[in-house]
């Protein structure tokens, strides 16, 4: 058993060291005082980053060392006590922009939400595991749904839908065991009418929703049943119900400043002082980077402190002007390069809990990888989701390492049946 705790994917934690460390120097670059230059004071941002870097490691080292069944065998009791958790946030929480997802603790401030990520990942992984687990069957589909569903609605009534959008993210590892890829379709689907219904006349829209089914039933399909004109009609239905209810969860679902956000991203509306104002200012810090950047310390946007959130969210920015399009590039194929890792390891896993462990692992950082950097070059509404392992805070940077050494460790043991 020792020897197997030895046989870890030593590429994958060099990039875990690498992104770590890469945005422990963004962080001292967007907080960065003069009067407080010293990189290890820790009173800083920057400082309390490099405790949290500590803490983190020392955790991963933990993982590591414990037996890799104990994550299998223990994956609904982590589970359960992350739903507790988030539960008691609910009542004791601080409200912290606009949110109430943070357990004050006094040293520091805990997040369940970013623990609910792995939780649920193991979870999800040990129901997948079960041998009687089939796809065809109506009850699996329910669980594995009620298993995300459960965690992205409490944290969704703590006013963090960044986070609660995350959860989405399992829909990728269960197509890879064999979800349909229909759901895949109707995701993008509902997401494309849910933006055209928002610029579209909704009356247009839905004529050429019908122009769309007469032409897939009479171009399309060579031979019609009474089946096909059935479900035609039920997908038209479906649809119109969907962009008719577009305004009401517009208006009244999503907080104010999330519908502003939204209409800045689709053009409706321009508000360079308000919703807009992050994503231009960050845009301007990035853009002025050039090819090869201001160089380290001298980010003239960053200086002035012209982006919020600059050390956390929108800590992108400031390595786009910084670093340059070359820091940029390199900060992204060490992220493709981890995720492509992270993929490589799941295939050669053995056991079912492992691989589909792997996949949330690769899912979760890609989702979070996607619209931070999507919502700091203006690709995505603003979401308040960080970087992994790159933005400050200790309950994403701890959240994220345990997601991915957890998954180490499982890969050092895939000689092992889990």
């Amino acid at each position: 058993m020792y020897q197997e705790r030895l046989k870890i994917d030593w590429w994958t934690v060099g990039l875990w060291a690498f992104l770590v460390v890469f945005g422990w120097l963004n962080i001292y670059a967007a907080t960065y005082n003069e009067s407080q230059a010293n990189i290890f004071d820790m009173g800083t941002f920057h400082g309390k980053q490099l405790l949290w870097i500590a803490g983190a490691s020392l955790a991963a080292l933990v993982v590591v060392l414990t037996e890799p069944r104990v994550f299998s065998n223990g994956a609904y009791i982590i589970y359960t006590v992350v739903l507790a958790l988030l539960v008691v946030t609910l009542f004791i929480a601080v409200t912290s922009h606009g949110g109430k997802s943070w357990i004050d603790l006094g040293f520091f401030r805990l997040q369940p939400s970013e623990f609910a990520k792995f939780a649920t990942a193991l979870a999800l992984a040990k129901f997948m595991s079960a041998i009687d687990v089939e796809w065809r069957q109506a009850s699996t589909k329910l669980v594995a749904l009620t298993i995300v569903a459960i965690p992205a609605a409490l944290v969704f009534l703590q006013h963090d839908t960044g986070s609660a959008l995350v959860f989405l993210a399992f829909v990728f590892p269960l197509f890879r065991e064999g979800l349909s890829g229909s759901i895949l379709v109707i995701g993008v689907a509902a997401i494309a009418l849910f933006v055209l219904a928002l610029l579209v006349n909704k009356y247009i829209l839905l004529g050429s929703l019908v122009l769309l089914a007469i032409g897939y039933l009479f171009v399309w399909l060579n031979k019609r049943t009474r089946q096909d004109y059935v479900r035609a009609i039920a997908v038209l239905v479906c649809c119109a119900a969907f962009v008719f209810s577009v305004d009401f969860v517009f208006n009244h679902v999503l907080e104010s400043h999330q519908s502003e956000r939204i209409n800045v991203l689709l053009g409706k509306t321009e508000d360079l002082q308000g919703a807009g104002y992050n994503q231009h200012q960050s845009k301007i810090a990035i853009g002025s980077g050039g090819l090869v950047g201001k160089g380290f310390l001298h980010g003239t946007v960053t200086k002035a402190d012209f982006v919020p959130e600059q050390h956390t969210d929108f800590i992108f920015c400031t390595v786009g002007e910084e670093w340059g399009f070359i820091g940029c590039l390199v900060l992204l194929v060490a992220y493709n390069w981890l995720l492509q890792r992270i993929i490589m390891m799941a295939e050669r896993q053995r056991s079912t809990f492992a691989r589909f462990y792997g996949y949330s692992v690769a899912s979760i950082l890609f989702i979070h990888l996607f619209v931070n950097v999507g919502m700091v070059l203006g690709l995505v509404p603003v979401i308040g989701i960080p970087l992994p392992f790159f933005s400050y805070g200790g309950s994403s940077l701890l959240a994220f390492t345990i997601l991915l050494f957890i998954f180490i460790r499982q890969d050092a043991a895939k000689n092992q049946l889990l």
